[in-house]
């Protein structure tokens, strides 16, 4: 979504006031959670809903 409107992490950071660390693990890493703030203010900054934000992947254990 980030490359679709050509946004870095820096611009999303000044967007939207979240950390840079907290920018980079969730473009990086599949976090443990997220919450509704975050994601309102990922939502808001890149004028999308949250199903374009989020994808499930089911766990190894197949719950």
């Amino acid at each position: 979504m980030m490359a679709d409107r050509e946004i870095d992490n820096r611009q999303l950071h000044e967007l939207t006031g979240l950390h840079l660390g907290t920018i980079s693990k969730l473009r990086n890493k599949k976090p443990a959670r997220l919450d509704t703030q975050t994601l309102d203010s990922l939502c808001k900054a890149l004028n999308c809903e949250p199903g374009d934000l989020l994808r499930f992947i089911p766990d190894d254990e197949g719950t």
